[in-house]
């Protein structure tokens, strides 16, 4: 079953100019009766606000056509940066990323032996801490040792398109359901896809049952894309990588993916890869749901060995890659509820290069980031520097958002305390299994159940949930017309 279309009364005006949520509480309404306020529970979003003048304004000048939810969002993320600029800290909004297929079908992931159910670690947190995440990116790639890109139920993005009820494909279902239930809060009442006891039966037999955050809307979401390679025959995280792709041996490989002109059998595969993901992307939208979209991050990384097949390729080339992907999301299918954020890996020379000429342009990106995999905590890059400040200053010239895009590490622990502080990214984003079971780089301290709780509790952490959890947030603010 589909996500049903939900009704919404248009009333009320936000008292401030902008959209930001302080820590403290969110912008309250003018001339709000407390029956006009977003209902806690039940599932009902109550009073949906009108968006404020010039609000999202940056976000227009890529996308004319960009969806008030989408400029909501960005404007959100846009006041933190800004109030940063200044000389505050505004917050910092804590996220997790999802490894759904792993959660789902790798019995050895994570902090038990076991399948986890997609969402295990964006409940974890509230297990440990009593707060849920903020945010909450899934990765509708890389598949899980398929043949062919597939779907779980029958949705309108498959279609006749793609494979319905196909073995190791229900995660992607699972995970858009996931993204729907954080923006739109669940349980909810008047959501028939989880049946009445929050629990949904699956065509292959499986059930679902996402974690219940309050059923208010609860934080924002993002989807990353692990693509395999175009044409790949596997859709797995190894046909990701560069050194199992034609790129490892074919200097010219990637310059016929690229190829636009000539329309490439390269390029017909990259445009059947982005069809799938926009499907998805697409369901979303329809529902009105806005997604920070990280597309062909790590891009400067050195060498074809652990990089991406997007990795270390000729600057221009992957500027092409970009512009492909966003024309054909943006104005091919029509997708205006996308915020765009570009991604490099750490550039320290251990995994990655200077990233500069990798670069876009304004007019494809919304936010700038880094996924931070160089140092840790106990050892950070550069003798006397503070932990990540290198990538935060290295970022501002762009003068965009900065996110901390990926990381092993909470940002708040015994050996940075005051990470928030000295480098206040509006965005920061732990990696899958790594908030309990431990980080993979050989320097990396393990995060702490301290750690984890000292930074869900940090004075300008932006939590998530509604109801029963602590959030930080009146998420329902960025629910606007």
């Amino acid at each position: 079953m589909g996500l049903p279309r939900l009704s919404r009364t248009w009333t009320g005006a936000l008292s401030c100019t902008v959209l930001v949520l302080t820590v403290a509480a969110a912008c309250a309404l003018e001339g709000a009766s407390p029956g006009d306020r977003p209902a806690a529970s039940g599932g009902q979003l109550g009073t949906v606000r009108a968006l404020p003048p010039g609000a999202g304004a940056d976000l227009l000048k890529r996308d004319p056509k960009a969806s008030p939810q989408a400029r909501a969002v960005y404007q959100f993320l846009a006041d933190l940066e800004q109030g940063a600029r200044a000389g505050k800290t505004p917050g910092t909004v804590i996220g997790q990323h999802i490894e759904a297929q792993n959660e789902l079908y790798n019995v050895d992931y994570g902090d038990y032996e076991g399948i986890k159910g997609v969402g295990y670690y964006y409940k974890k947190a509230a297990d440990i801490t009593g707060k849920l995440p903020g945010f909450v990116e899934t990765d509708l790639g890389p598949g899980y040792g398929q043949s062919s890109w597939g779907v779980g139920d029958p949705r309108t993005y498959s279609a006749g398109k793609w494979p319905t009820c196909s073995s190791k494909w229900q995660y992607t279902d699972d995970e858009v359901d996931l993204l729907a239930a954080v923006w739109l809060g669940h349980p909810r009442a008047q959501d028939g896809t989880y049946g009445t006891s929050g629990t949904q039966q699956n065509c292959d037999g499986s059930t679902t049952t996402i974690p219940d955050n309050g059923g208010a809307p609860a934080g924002i979401v993002g989807m990353s894309f692990h693509e395999p390679y175009p044409g790949s025959p596997v859709k797995s995280f190894d046909r990701v990588l560069c050194r199992n792709s034609p790129a490892a041996t074919d200097p010219n490989w990637f310059s016929r993916v690229v190829d636009a002109t000539h329309r490439t059998p390269e390029y017909q595969a990259l445009v059947q890869d982005l069809s799938y993901v926009a499907d998805h992307l697409q369901y979303l939208a329809e529902h009105d749901i806005p997604v920070i979209f990280r597309p062909y991050h790590e891009m400067n990384s050195t060498g074809c060995g652990d990089g991406f097949w997007w990795s270390g390729q000729k600057p221009a080339d992957y500027q092409a890659l970009w512009r492909i992907t966003y024309d054909y999301l943006v104005k091919t299918r029509g997708l205006h509820n996308l915020v765009f954020a570009w991604t490099p890996v750490s550039w320290d020379g251990a995994p990655g290069v200077d990233p500069w000429n990798y670069y876009p342009g304004d007019q494809y990106v919304d936010l700038v980031g880094v996924d931070d995999y160089s140092g840790s905590p106990a050892h950070p890059i550069g003798t006397g520097e503070v932990w990540t400040k290198r990538y935060y200053d290295g970022l501002a010239a762009y003068k965009k958002p900065r996110i901390m895009a990926e990381s092993f590490a909470v940002p708040v622990n015994s050996r940075q305390p005051d990470t928030l502080q000295r480098t206040p990214w509006t965005l920061w984003t732990v990696w899958g299994q790594s908030l309990t079971s431990g980080n993979l780089h050989p320097d990396a301290i393990s995060n702490s159940n301290a750690d984890v709780k000292a930074s869900y509790d940090a004075p300008t952490a932006i939590t998530g949930g509604a109801a029963a959890y602590s959030s930080s947030t009146d998420w329902s603010s960025l629910h606007v017309r």
